[in-house]
């Protein structure tokens, strides 16, 4: 791109003369915005019912609009005055000129250096208004404005064997510091061994990005962007949106603050690539898309929660599920509540020819475990005794209220596979004139969606014990230099005796290690701990028959007095190799036969003993066809050990504190194997990173836990289930196997068909899910879920959830990143997005003018969403992503529950400056009013206001370089931004009702946690971390991806080529 074109580009677009109506646009949404929109809006009168919408300037024309009447009498007789059907509101996007570049003191203030510079669409004050009619869609005039040009965007309705050697034990007093048997030589640094267990790493700041370059330098090669993504649904009723301009080839595209060479377009197909990469010729300079008119999840999900403020949802009504985000109360009427099953589409196509018509995967996400809400029924057990629960002949299908009982209640018929069975004699029932058994109304398993069932000897393989959890602590030296020993022992500490605590009956075990494996006896009866020592870690056991797993309660004093301990019994190690690998089979031994769970606090790459890992020269594999070896792991020692772990009912769960490369995609495996979860905190630092280690320990160590899990998913005959997608272990192609399981486990399915469906009979699905529960209890939970069946694609897109569709296409990605490079799949994501659009525009639009884009109200945040993913962590585009952070990511993204990706694709930002009356209140049903939030775009934050950022399971307060006294003294009693400690994990508690207020919103905020979540802040001109806020603001044009508004266009300018090719 030439120097010439770059200055084409004025920062501002222009306003149109004063009193000149804008061509007409296209309605997102059929409630009109309130206030000044409209008022300006042009007013046409209704004459057609034919859904319809307004135009946008066609990618490779741009003529500037002719003039136009003012809206009135006369208006109706103009070319330009379509009429609009009364079912419909119209949004124009108004053609804006640039005007001349104001005086430096006259303009916004830029960003600060560390984040792309945004800039505003218009000038304050002077937003475009849109129109408030729709526009027939019938023959658009032959005229020259920019609407008819551009064409139309709408959204419409429609058994490890020991060696024979003998084995030492070295008894130790943990009281006196010389008694740990020297595993390493002494003094100010570690020895560097010849595996380079330590050496500096490429890493940032706590993960954080890498500073971009000053907005204000010129770009020099610098490459266009690409795009991230889920979405939502809801009314049934049509929305359009028209962009005033086009992401066209030749037109020059933004440049990428972070990056200084020209790359690939990642998202594109290549032969776009090759045209955004031509150079365009000199022209006029182009109107940029109103941002108020493009689809935004911020007014979807505010639309959704009006909906459920006063209403429950009836799950008996199988359609109009609240969105993921939606806070709402069920009741369960048959169907299972939302929080245990979302389905990707809640109307099933009778054929497959159907299903692929739509493009709409049929998907399922279940959470088996997951946590309803206090003022919902808990699920309900029942215990049929030594024979168990009534179950179908055939099928194995448990029995749910959708069974049918005929014959005067003799028999029943399974609403699966529709096999008639006999009713135990014990379990016979008259029937009423509707067919219904008279004790329908005592038998929970007749009228809930979710039920357990106590399970019978026959799903016990033996006897269930309650769980135990052990903790293993790095103490080698890079843990002491970070004071890690010291965090994860005050949250340990904090864990086991501080709040609700650990669940009952649970025990505990406590292992450090550095080149030896370090076991404390920590029985009740000791005035102190004992530490024994196993050096022979190629031979690893357990010296401890009793001691090792305690009651923490019966043993607090003990457990209390060897935590405070810890951190100075290895102060003074020099030691640089930790092994990991013999602390996995030792763990192995100490839960056999008990089930339970691991967490392990680990600093370094394994360099020494059983599980080393070399650094595969990881530097050369990136950006290569080669580069998925990353992203597999390298050795199998931590998957068959995680095999063995499934069989016991254990999980793994690490916490990784890498200040180099640390091999994620390996040692990960034990925990993606068995069930676990994964954290990475990059170059640890205790007062930056220690309030959310600790949040992150409690939260997973708190929720409920199960153990020894098995789930299967069964659904109604002329349906398979064709993919599993999660953290599990199969040894077939049916039954899940899970080491442990909590109330944030979810698995991922997809269905085909195998034969034509009946459309007239609902489809039927059951998940089941046998366990251990934390006390040790073995039971059988069940979830249902009926669905009608339909013939009209329509009906599918009508009822689609993007919030679901969007977390199987992470799944799907991560999963084809294992054997893809990541630039094919960038690709394929946006291809599926534009197939799924196109669909739309083919079966549900085709009447409509073949220059417009067609959005289904319940995809049309796809391109949003889509755009989202490309830009995630996992999947961005660049050779500086950090290799440990990226398969951390994709991890999360292969286990994310449907709740959590909302917020992980698109952050909610809630302003805290200005409250309104009832902000930051309780309502009636006891939650908390938020302030309207704002949508994701650094232009949208004020610099005289503060923000709270929710994204990714994290906090962030903004902190604007103009923000009030008044508004700092009552949250930080500080006159000014600089005052404030950047340093803060929490925000201070202050006698005043804004602070109250504050905190109550960030409790509403934050990822439902057991304890309060630590907050990073960030103050706008000031902090680094003001960069890695940036790159949360899925809108704006960062981490190697486009804007949403270019992505948009994009989107649109390959949807109008195949609708052209049909």
């Amino acid at each position: 791109m030439s120097q010439g074109q770059q200055q084409q580009r004025p920062p501002y677009p222009q306003q149109p003369p004063q009193g000149q109506p804008r061509p007409p646009g296209t309605p997102i949404s059929q409630q009109p915005p309130q206030g000044q929109y409209q008022q300006q809006r042009p007013q046409f009168p209704p004459q057609s019912h034919q859904m319809g919408g307004g135009q946008i300037p066609h990618p490779q024309a741009f003529r500037p609009p002719p003039p136009r009447p003012q809206a009135g009498p006369a208006a109706a007789s103009h070319p330009m005055a379509q009429q609009y059907p009364q079912s419909s509101t119209a949004f124009s996007a108004q053609p804006q000129a640039r005007p001349q570049v104001p005086p430096t003191s006259q303009r916004p203030p830029a960003p600060p250096h560390g984040y792309p510079q945004v800039r505003p669409v218009s000038p304050p004050g002077q937003i475009p208004s849109p129109s408030t009619q729709g526009m027939n869609s019938g023959p658009l005039p032959n005229v020259n404005g920019l609407a008819s040009q551009m064409g139309q965007m709408q959204v419409q309705d429609m058994n490890t064997h020991h060696k024979s050697k003998p084995r030492r034990v070295y008894p130790t007093d943990p009281s006196v510091q010389g008694g740990i048997p020297p595993s390493g030589s002494p003094g100010p640094l570690p020895p560097h061994s010849s595996s380079g267990a330590i050496r500096p790493g490429p890493l940032g700041m706590a993960g954080h990005p890498p500073m971009p370059q000053p907005p204000h330098q010129p770009p020099q090669n610098r490459p266009p962007m690409t795009g991230h993504s889920p979405g939502m649904h809801h009314p049934q009723q049509s929305q359009m949106f028209t962009p005033a301009t086009s992401f066209a080839p030749g037109t020059p595209s933004y440049p990428h603050p972070q990056q200084g060479q020209r790359g690939s377009i990642g998202g594109m197909p290549p032969q776009m690539q090759q045209q955004q990469q031509q150079p365009a010729p000199a022209e006029p300079s182009r109107p940029r898309i109103d941002p108020e008119q493009m689809p935004s999840p911020v007014a979807v999900h505010a639309n959704d929660q009006k909906l459920f403020d006063n209403e429950p949802f009836i799950t008996s009504q199988k359609t109009g599920v609240p969105l993921a985000s939606t806070k709402f109360r069920a009741i369960d009427e048959g169907n299972c509540n939302p929080r245990f099953m979302r389905m990707s589409t809640y109307n099933i196509p009778f054929t497959e020819e159907l299903a692929k018509t739509s493009q709409i995967p049929i998907a399922m996400v279940v959470q088996p475990l997951a946590q309803i809400h206090d003022d919902e029924t808990p699920i309900q057990v029942v215990d049929f005794g030594e024979e168990g629960p009534i179950r179908c002949a055939r099928c194995k299908t448990y029995i749910n209220p959708y069974f049918v009982f005929v014959n005067s209640g003799k028999s029943f018929v399974c609403n699966i596979c529709r096999h008639e069975n006999d009713v135990p004699s014990d379990y016979f029932c008259n029937l009423d004139l509707s067919g219904r058994r008279l004790d329908w109304d005592v038998r929970p398993e007749l009228r809930h969606g979710s039920i357990e069932f106590l399970a019978t000897k026959d799903f016990i393989s033996r006897p269930p014990m309650p769980a135990s959890y052990i903790f293993a602590i790095d103490v080698s030296w890079q843990s002491v230099q970070s004071k890690l020993i010291e965090s994860a022992t005050k949250a340990i500490k904090s864990l086991l005796f501080e709040g609700p605590g650990i669940p009952d009956q649970v025990k505990i075990g406590l292992i450090t290690y550095d080149r030896h494996v370090h076991f404390y006896n920590l029985s009740a009866s000791l005035d102190q701990a004992q530490m024994l020592t196993v050096p022979d870690i190629d031979d690893i056991f357990v010296p401890l028959h009793d001691g090792f797993l305690v009651d923490p309660f019966d043993s607090k004093e003990v457990i209390e007095d060897i935590l405070d301990r810890i951190p100075s019994l290895f102060a003074n190690n020099r030691t640089a190799e930790s092994t990991i690998g013999a602390v996995v089979p030792a763990v192995y031994e100490a839960l056999k036969g008990k089930g339970g769970k691991l967490f392990a606090f680990q600093t370094s790459r394994p360099v020494f003993g059983p599980g080393t890992l070399d650094d595969r020269s990881y530097t050369k594999l990136i950006n290569t066809e080669n580069e998925k070896k990353l992203y597999n792991p390298n050795t199998k020692y931590y998957s068959q050990w995680a095999e063995k772990y499934v069989d016991e009912g254990i999980s793994a769960s690490f916490y990784l504190f890498p200040s180099a490369f640390t091999d994620v995609a390996t040692i990960g495996e034990l925990c993606n194997i068995t069930g676990g979860e994964m954290q990475v905190y990059p170059n640890f630092n205790i007062d930056r990173d220690s309030t959310k280690f600790t949040t992150d320990l409690h939260s997973e160590a708190l929720r409920p836990f199960g153990s020894n899990g098995v789930l299967r998913i069964r659904c109604s005959d002329g349906l398979r289930v064709d993919k599993y997608l999660g953290g599990f272990f199969m040894r077939n192609h049916v039954d899940i196997e899970l080491g442990g399981i909590t109330s944030e486990t979810s698995i991922g399915a997809t269905f085909n068909h195998d034969e034509k469906l009946d459309e007239k009979q609902d489809v039927y699905f059951q998940v089941a899910l046998l366990y251990t529960t934390s006390d040790g209890q073995r039971r059988i939970r069940v979830h249902n879920l009926a669905l009608p069946c339909t013939t009209l694609v329509g009906n599918l897109f009508r009822h689609a959830e993007m919030d679901t569709s969007i977390n199987i296409a992470a799944r799907l990605a991560v999963d084809n990143a294992k054997r893809e490079p990541l630039k094919d799949i960038r690709r394929e994501l946006s291809e599926n997005c534009i197939k799924v659009l196109t669909a739309y525009r083919r079966n549900c639009a085709s009447g409509s003018s073949p220059s417009q884009l067609i959005l289904p109200e319940a995809y049309k945040l796809m391109p949003l969403y889509t755009l989202s993913l490309l830009k995630s962590m996992a999947l961005r585009e660049g050779g500086d992503t950090n290799i440990d952070l990226r398969v951390h990511h994709m991890h999360l993204l292969n286990r994310i529950s449907v709740d959590q990706s909302v917020t992980y694709f698109y952050p909610r930002i809630a302003p805290v400056h200005n409250l309104e009356p009832g902000a930051g209140e309780k309502n009636q049903r006891g939650q908390v009013n938020l302030p309207p939030l704002v949508r994701a775009s650094y232009s949208r934050l004020d610099p005289s206001g503060i923000y709270i950022l929710e994204a990714q399971k994290r906090l962030y307060m903004w902190i604007g370089s103009n923000a009030t006294q008044k508004d700092l003294t009552d949250i930080f009693g500080a006159a000014s931004p600089k005052e404030v400690n950047p340093h803060l994990t929490t925000i201070p508690e202050r006698p005043n009702d804004t602070s109250r207020k504050v905190a109550a919103i960030m409790g509403d905020l934050q990822y439902p946690r057991a304890c309060t979540p630590g907050i990073t802040i960030v103050r706008q001109g000031l902090d680094r971390s003001e960069g890695l806020v940036a790159s949360l603001l899925t809108e704006d044009q960062n981490n190697g991806g486009l804007s949403y508004s270019d992505y948009l266009c994009f989107i649109h300018r390959q949807i109008q080529q195949e609708v052209s090719k049909a």
